[in-house]
């Protein structure tokens, strides 16, 4: 795995969820999942999984007659990438904003509540 996170484009990151949900897959099995929720290509996923593979997002098995792709990076990684890029261009750095609105935009179930219950009460005890 990279050191550093690579962000993924929109259409990456579609390909990426199929890759976290099923694991390695070939491009058919990749477009077929894909063209399930969206009008794209045999040729748009093959063309972004081989640009994906340059860029150090998936690697590629060539051991069988149908190549499988699998991602480099896990989809925490992923999110926290994404994640720290919207802090800093939305929130200007500001994780009490980013919750804030987080929370304003959808609302959360009781059981999500008590899970970011839990995250604060074990971020307390890490910085007292």
């Amino acid at each position: 795995m990279s050191t550093t996170p690579i962000r993924p484009s929109d259409g990456e990151l579609a390909i990426l969820r199929v890759l976290w949900v099923r694991g390695p897959a070939t491009v058919r099995d990749v477009h077929t999942e894909l063209s399930k929720d969206r009008d794209m290509g045999y040729t748009t996923v093959l063309k972004l999984m081989q640009i994906m593979v340059e860029k150090g997002l998936l690697a590629r098995d060539e051991r069988a007659r149908s190549h499988t792709y699998g991602p480099l990076q896990s989809e925490a990684e992923t999110q926290r990438c994404l994640l720290k890029e919207l802090l800093h261009k939305a929130f200007s750095g500001s994780r009490r904003e980013l919750v804030l609105q987080a929370l304003e935009a959808e609302p959360a179930s009781a059981e999500e509540l008590e899970d970011i219950r839990r995250m604060l009460k074990a971020a307390k005890g890490r910085v007292s």
